[in-house]
């Protein structure tokens, strides 16, 4: 299973997802390969995130956006996207599916609005996890 976490700069949400993944999939003992990456990346993660993320005994300090690419996804399972489009960067004979998740963007807000997106991401996360959880088992 793979499964990537994409927003416009790579530096705020789908930092924070990606993280959750991490920890859901270390916690569940999943075979999960995790891609994250940017339309348009950032050049650095937001230092907010990185603070409401080690409120939650997650370091992401050391992370670096990146763009995501078509051959990123290529061979991706599920692409769960925030504030951009799959579209944009989705191979051609790509097969997967594709998540939009609606959030409110975090750049440029105060340290309690990137908590409440951090706080709606962990729930996605795990929800998702639940659901893919279950879709492997059957």
């Amino acid at each position: 299973m793979k499964v990537a976490f994409v927003c416009v700069g790579n530096a705020g949400r789908s930092q924070i997802a990606t993280a959750f993944a991490e920890r859901e999939r270390d916690e569940r003992e999943m075979d999960v390969e995790i891609v994250t990456g940017g339309v348009n990346p950032a050049d650095s993660v937001h230092e907010e995130v990185i603070v409401v993320m080690q409120e939650d005994d997650i370091d992401i300090s050391d992370r670096t956006p990146r763009k995501i690419t078509p051959a990123d996804i290529e061979d991706v399972d599920y692409v769960v996207t925030m504030g951009c489009s799959v579209e944009r960067f989705r191979p051609e004979e790509w097969d997967g599916e594709a998540r939009q998740w609606e959030l409110a963007a975090s750049a440029g807000e105060t340290l309690s609005s990137y908590r409440a997106v951090r706080d709606e991401i962990r729930e996605r996360v795990k929800a998702f996890f639940d659901e893919i959880e279950q879709t492997t088992q059957l």
